[in-house]
């Protein structure tokens, strides 16, 4: 029981993640999306695809070929830092489903993440929107800090 609970422990620890959806716009029309991931140390590197349902826009993994309408559209890329980016031009009005999935190449497994956006409530792209995307406590506490201040100094 001790042997199967540490392999299941070390499944779970050593297995891929993704941490968070980020997305703004570019300019009116365009998206540009990152996607957070975490995988082990000694992984190399994962294989980043996004996807709505069946529908592939984008992926890194040259054994999937991307959905027809979207090869002029939609561009995946990894970056250092663990994030896959996505630039998708035309982003219809409305809301789309995004889901960004993260494959080890050695073993196959997948970890997903999906995302709903809205274009009329996107933020431009900066670094304010990703502090408002990223780091909503840390902005909570930068907002209320003045009022914190002020409580003190009565």
């Amino acid at each position: 029981m001790l042997f199967l609970s540490t392999l299941l422990l070390f499944g779970f620890a050593s297995a891929q993640k993704v941490i968070q959806l980020n997305y703004c716009s570019i300019d009116e029309h365009h998206l540009r999306m990152d996607c957070k991931y975490a995988v082990p140390a000694e992984s190399p590197t994962p294989y980043c695809k996004y996807s709505n349902g069946e529908r592939l826009f984008d992926t890194t993994d040259p054994d999937e070929e991307q959905h027809a309408p979207f090869k002029k559209k939609a561009r995946a890329r990894i970056f250092p830092g663990n994030i896959c980016r996505l630039l998708f031009k035309n982003l219809p009005n409305g809301k789309s489903n995004f889901t960004c999935s993260i494959k080890l190449a050695d073993t196959g497994a997948t970890a997903t993440k999906t995302s709903v956006v809205f274009k009329q409530l996107l933020l431009p792209c900066s670094a304010w929107s990703v502090l408002f995307q990223s780091c909503s406590g840390l902005m909570l506490t930068l907002m209320t800090l003045p009022m914190l201040l002020d409580i003190h100094w009565l």
